[in-house]
């Protein structure tokens, strides 16, 4: 089989290396896998048996606005063209709203979005502020994927696109991202420059889903003998958070991180502190090392991971007290994080998925 990905860029971001995963346990599997990025910025470094295929001059960034993306549109249906002389697909994935919406104008055949987040969440979230444009981004929405073939990063997902984006005549497929256990731990154990131990580990670059905010106010009440470890970038806006809060002297932020399975592994819990999400893996990750997690209950993906085996480890969203309380928890006795069923999550399950669309008749 030939299975194509497209997507923004290789940037850093879970979305990014999920695509990369999915496409490289395709390629394990025998499958020819081939990554398109509408512009050429990576900081992911693709496996070697995947085909990269950049559209623009390295670095550049693509535009985004309306002439931007018909421009991109132009420019990817150009490039399929060239590719499928040599072979037809036989699945073409994007993923990322602006993503998507490039492969759409491209009118690209046998394509699927990969939806990565919970849509209704980002709307709400803009509505508290910006009201006409939070309508403006579900009408988006419902104009992009109404009636289009969409894969679904978690039940939650799927469940959102149905119900508060109102997607009546899409065929959703809620298809999970795919880890690889013994690998996750290869790379955890490569030497890695650690604080010094106890810490707290958060991993998600610094926006506003992320609620930041909330997870140093959280930390604040922590026993002062640990450590929280960000892996994000530095911002000034970051920097001001930590030092508002008197908290400069316990928070690192450490950068982003190409490997970032060393600190995970080094660390005594994760905590995810988000308003939504579509599927966390920096959860299944710490679990897969071994790692307890405490997380928001957040749409969507924290809840399906945890609730059946470790319910005491979701708090809800935005409380910092009790987000503290369940760390406090965590750090105090470690829950046991083998209850956790992850077989769901086993690359050779979730590629089996993507060997399904792909294999369905032309």
């Amino acid at each position: 089989m030939r299975v194509g990905f497209v997507i923004t860029n290789l940037a850093g971001g879970g979305a990014e290396k999920a695509v990369l995963n999915i496409a490289a346990g395709l390629a394990a599997r025998g499958h020819r896998c081939e990554v398109i990025l509408l512009e050429n910025v990576v900081v992911y470094a693709p496996p070697p048996e995947l085909r990269l295929h950049a559209l623009g001059a390295s670095g550049r960034p693509a535009s985004k606005g309306w002439l931007g993306k018909r421009v991109a549109a132009h420019r990817l249906a150009e490039r399929h063209a060239e590719l499928a002389r040599e072979a037809p697909f036989d699945l073409l994935v994007s993923t990322l709203p602006f993503a998507d919406e490039v492969a759409l104008r491209a009118r690209l055949p046998r394509h699927w979005c990969r939806i990565a987040n919970t849509l209704s969440a980002e709307v709400a979230r803009l509505g508290e502020t910006r009201p006409r444009k939070s309508a403006r981004r579900l009408a988006r929405y419902r104009r992009l994927y109404e009636g289009r073939t969409l894969i679904a990063v978690s039940q939650g997902v799927a469940a959102d696109l149905r119900g508060a984006i109102g997607l009546q005549r899409a065929r959703i497929e809620a298809i999970p991202n795919p880890f690889d256990r013994d690998a996750l731990r290869a790379l955890a154990a490569e030497p890695a420059a650690l604080p010094p131990r106890p810490y707290v580990v958060h991993v998600g670059r610094f926006s506003a889903q992320k609620r930041h905010d909330v997870l140093l106010d959280a930390f604040a009440g922590v026993d002062e003998r640990y450590r929280l470890v960000l892996l994000a970038d530095v911002t000034p806006a970051l920097i001001s958070l930590i030092a508002a809060r008197g908290l400069t002297e316990r928070v690192q932020i450490a950068g982003f991180q190409a490997n970032p399975y060393p600190w995970i592994a080094g660390a005594e819990l994760l905590v995810l502190s988000s308003d939504h999400e579509g599927l966390p893996n920096a959860i299944i990750e710490a679990l897969l090392v071994g790692v307890p997690v405490v997380s928001t209950d957040c749409p969507s993906g924290p809840r399906e991971i945890l609730g059946a085996a470790l319910p005491e480890c979701l708090v809800p969203p935005g409380d910092a007290a009790a987000l503290q309380a369940a760390m406090s928890r965590a750090l105090a006795k470690p829950p046991e994080v083998s209850r956790v069923d992850l077989r769901r999550y086993e690359s050779p399950r979730v590629v089996a998925e993507y060997e399904r669309l792909a294999g369905e008749p032309r």
